[in-house]
């Protein structure tokens, strides 16, 4: 079953229960855009506990606020009481609730004006109580009421506005652009996984660039990310970075970033550069040129900080802080020795790798000779030379008379290095290779193995 139908199969077993029921909210902003919604969400006069009776599967995801998520056939739509909410004390659940008795009443407590329209399922008729169609045609996102009690009652909408205008590409209608500086600094009472999720779905929705840029617009960049806002005026080297300084060059990969790209690509993208403001040398001071001495590393402590800040998980953190830390390497691979070129591109997830850097390229001197070359190599190599079955082990050697400890793994790592470099091909070349170059008086010669 699509979303569609079973949003339609929910609203028709509501009504001939003798609910109201009307799709709701975003996804009929989408059906008027003639975009594919994400997802369904049905709005009804019934109490959670009457729809519960219709559809006993339910889930009461949040029935003390009047939602229940029904599920079906891999499937699943959210179905909310109408109601009207009270005042919100922590700035994001109301204190109470208060069911509604017509869906004006509902709407009018959501956030923007584009996403309080409301649909008939089975004739297609809009209701609309808030100006949201004439919105749409002039793309405009308006708060719905007064601007700056939305924000009050959850202060994420300011960041959902400005995702929002990005996706779509419209403007912040004045007055809750207005709201939005004004009530900048509460972001900060939002939990940092909620900002997190948000700012992820500006950087992958495909708009990253208007989106951070209104970002800073809006004074939410320096409360939510200062690290990021710190990077506007810091100059680069000009023969490098034509482009201008790192802000510049950070919106530039950040447009180039298509929408769906995977959350740890578009953060390696923002974050790739983030030491630069705290090791920037002019080129007064280095006699050359403009220089950023040692700011990946500072960029990887302050990644981890600024990750750790927004409860990323672990696998995420790490993979955005390996973009971060390898980053510079594509300078070298034509130096690279085979094994150290080989352990570069067996990286994990080494496409991102290969994106950020092409993305890097092409927001400064737009050479892609590096991005050629690892490209090559990639596709000429076959997979069983990059990454090549081990000719000896642990035990292997224990065989040969070493003692177990340390020496163990100085000669795997050794043979390694010599097989990617191509100059073992055996497991008698590795032998004779352990033999010669860690000479031990307790081991036994390769006759004897």
């Amino acid at each position: 079953m699509q979303p569609r139908e079973l949003a339609n199969f929910i609203c028709d077993t509501l009504q001939k229960a003798g609910f109201q029921a009307f799709l709701v909210g975003g996804c009929v902003r989408d059906i008027l855009l003639q975009r594919e919604p994400a997802d369904f969400d049905v709005s009804t006069s019934a109490t959670p506990e009457q729809v519960l009776k219709l559809f006993p599967d339910g889930v009461t995801v949040g029935a003390q606020f009047g939602v229940i998520l029904v599920p079906r056939s891999g499937t699943k739509v959210e179905v909310a009481t109408f109601r009207s909410d009270m005042s919100y004390t922590d700035g994001r659940h109301p204190d109470c609730v208060v069911y509604a008795s017509s869906p004006e009443e509902d709407v009018k407590r959501r956030d923007f004006t584009i996403n309080a329209l409301v649909m008939r399922h089975d004739t297609g008729e809009v209701l609309d109580f808030v100006g949201g169609q004439a919105d749409l045609r002039v793309g405009i996102i308006r708060a719905i009421g007064e601007p700056g009690r939305r924000f009050a009652e959850d202060k994420l909408r300011m960041l959902r506005a400005v995702r929002f205008a990005a996706r779509f590409g419209y403007e912040i209608e004045p007055e809750t652009f207005k709201a939005i500086r004004k009530h900048a600094r509460e972001i900060r009472q939002v939990s940092a996984e909620r900002i997190r999720e948000e700012l992820t779905k500006v950087l992958t929705e495909g708009a990253a660039r208007t989106g951070f840029e209104l970002l800073d617009l809006c004074w939410l960049l320096p409360i939510v990310l200062p690290e990021v806002a710190a990077l506007k005026g810091v100059q680069q080297p000009p023969q490098y970075h034509p482009e201008g300084d790192v802000w510049i060059h950070t919106l530039m990969m950040l447009e180039g970033l298509p929408g769906g790209a995977s959350p740890t690509l578009a953060w390696g993208v923002l974050l790739h550069d983030v030491g630069k403001p705290a090791t920037f040398r002019s080129a007064a001071e280095t006699g050359d040129r403009i220089r950023f001495d040692g700011h990946v590393d500072v960029g990887v402590a302050m990644g981890r900080e600024i990750l750790g800040r927004l409860r990323f998980s672990n696998d995420d953190t790490e993979q955005i802080l390996s973009l971060v830390e390898h980053h510079m390497k594509f300078k070298d691979v034509k130096r690279m020795r085979p094994a150290t070129l080989k352990r570069f591109v067996r990286l994990p997830r080494f496409e991102e790798h290969m994106a950020l850097h092409r993305l890097d390229c092409l927001s400064s001197h737009r050479i892609l000779e590096a991005y050629e070359f690892v490209e090559d190599f990639l596709r000429s190599t076959p997979p069983e030379l990059v990454r090549p079955a081990r000719l000896v082990n642990g035990e292997d050697v224990l065989k040969l008379g070493y003692v177990a400890g340390p020496i163990i793994g100085k000669i795997l790592a050794a043979v390694e290095e010599a097989q990617l470099n191509g100059e073992l091909a055996s497991q008698e070349d590795a032998i004779s290779f352990i033999i010669n170059k860690f000479p031990n008086k307790g081991a036994i010669t390769k006759s004897a193995v």
